[in-house]
């Protein structure tokens, strides 16, 4: 069941009642707990451009996650204009620097720099519950057959579109991507702010490279599993459901615009079987 309105810690990390001071701080001493002062076994891999307004949000929610593993997180700063790099480096969180612009050479980049057994992929505009790192590494973990696991969100709105619209476009998503499963490749359905696999894996087939046409976050897991690794997995729990800005529903012409953008590919492109970078 997806909820209907945005729960209570998710809210209170996106409109945090803090000053930038105050939120660095929150920030650097949750962070140290989460590391448990130990090697990281998991690593949280975020790119970034220009997110000065978002990223301090993203680092909340993700330094107060609750976790059996030590966790790093590495920021990848693509070349941002503003603040961003300055912030993360105050919050205690490492940030590495990407001068060839673009997410895959950012995703790679992070990659390289991850010190982990587990990469862990998130965005900066997302807001991330609490059992979210706990629940994506779990089956890693413990099952040797996965080699990826993948996982749900919702949209959190920042233009007009209120959250009861979104509820029932997220639904008819969710059946859209059940479809794209057996018609296309389960692969489509994987999203690069929040998935999950082994960082050895992930260097032998090459990161996140891949072909013109196709996108970096679903070709990467088509590598993982083409290459003997295990199955894709979908994490289902609630509490692992992540939120993220509507940003970019907004950029491409708002709600109404997005919903038939989507109706359009549900029952025209569904003989296709590249994983395309619009999908």
């Amino acid at each position: 069941m997806r909820p209907v309105s945005i729960p209570a810690y998710i809210a209170k990390c996106w409109e945090p009642n803090l000053s930038e001071e105050a939120m660095l701080q929150s920030i650097r001493q949750s962070y140290q707990q989460l590391t448990q002062n130990k090697e990281p076994e998991v690593s949280v891999v975020i790119p970034a451009y220009n997110e000065e307004k978002n990223i301090l949000q993203t680092l909340l929610a993700l330094s107060s996650n609750i976790t059996q593993w030590p966790v790093e997180i590495v920021v990848v700063n693509n070349n941002s204009k503003d603040r961003t790099e300055l912030l993360v480096t105050a919050s205690g969180v490492r940030c590495v620097n990407e001068t060839k612009q673009g997410i895959t050479a950012a995703r790679n980049a992070g990659l390289k720099a991850a010190k982990g057994k587990y990469i862990l992929n998130a965005d900066a505009d997302s807001i991330y519950p609490k059992d979210w790192i706990e629940l994506m590494i779990y089956p890693l973990a413990f099952k040797k057959d996965i080699a990826l696991t993948y996982g749900r969100f919702s949209f959190i709105p920042i233009g007009k579109t209120g959250r009861w619209s979104y509820f029932f476009y997220e639904y008819f998503a969710d059946v859209s991507r059940f479809i794209k499963k057996y018609i296309k490749d389960e692969a489509v359905n994987v999203y690069g702010f929040n998935s999950a696999y082994r960082r050895l894996q992930g260097l032998a087939v090459e990161g996140y490279n891949h072909p013109p046409g196709s996108n970096e976050d679903g070709y990467l897991a088509l590598k993982l599993r083409n290459n003997g690794y295990g199955k894709l997995y979908y994490v289902t729990n609630v509490k692992a459901l992540v939120w993220t800005s509507d940003r970019r529903i907004q950029i491409d012409g708002g709600f109404m615009k997005a919903s038939v953008q989507r109706i359009k590919k549900f029952f025209f492109r569904n003989k296709e079987v590249t994983i395309r970078s619009d999908l």
